[in-house]
């Protein structure tokens, strides 16, 4: 992959092969009621000098009707113009913390999920942030902050769990900085440790539940 550090070769190598998210997808519905949404994510990797690699996420707003208050990536659902997962991704990351998509370098794209709460087929894109640059919430109701989080944080054993969730729903979890990162995030956050070879093992047990009281706070 011309112009990437040599880190991100193993993943990108992976990554273009890979056939599963950990513990991301949903059972889907079947028949003419399951007409999911396109939409697609951006899973933005850069390099910090003194911290080392991170992913770029963003935090949803408290007044949104889904995924409020959620840490989450860059993304949304696909405009009629958008001419693929790619297009969608990069458009919504420039809509929502400003970043200039000339600067980014993709590398794959993952299979698509369904995420039952709004009902939409997601696509992570995986880029390289070539030129990275200072991004913030273009809209405060729709994102309430943007943080960078470290590969060495996301994988130290200590800030990794499974959680339950109320509907029987079980995968990975990050908790980091205050912060609970949970859901498909955290299944998309799983999946690329352990295709980057990242990933150290972690104590997968016991299992904790998910209540209203463990949204992520402000970060």
């Amino acid at each position: 992959m011309s112009g990437t550090p040599d880190w991100l070769t193993p993943l990108g190598l992976r990554a273009a092969t890979a056939e599963a998210l950990d513990g991301v997808d949903a059972p889907r519905p079947t028949g003419p009621a399951y007409r999911p949404r396109a939409s697609a994510v951006l899973v933005l990797l850069g390099e910090d000098p003194f911290h080392g690699p991170y992913v770029l996420v963003l935090q949803r707003a408290a007044t949104l009707r889904n995924h409020a208050g959620q840490i989450a990536f860059p993304g949304g659902a696909a405009d009629p113009e958008d001419t693929d997962a790619i297009a969608t991704a990069l458009r919504e990351a420039a809509e929502e913390v400003g970043l200039d998509p000339s600067g980014v370098r993709i590398l794959a794209t993952l299979p698509p999920r369904w995420v039952p709460a709004s009902n939409y087929l997601v696509t992570p894109v995986l880029a390289w942030w070539a030129t990275p640059h200072e991004v913030r919430p273009v809209d405060d109701a729709e994102v309430a902050r943007v943080d960078r989080l470290t590969i060495a944080e996301l994988a130290a054993p200590a800030n990794r769990l499974r959680l339950r969730h109320p509907g029987g729903w079980i995968g990975p979890a990050f908790r980091t900085r205050g912060m609970l990162v949970w859901g498909f995030t955290a299944g998309v956050l799983s999946t690329l440790l352990d295709l980057g070879g990242w990933a150290q093992p972690w104590p997968t047990g016991p299992i904790e539940e998910l209540h209203r009281s463990c949204d992520p706070p402000v970060l």
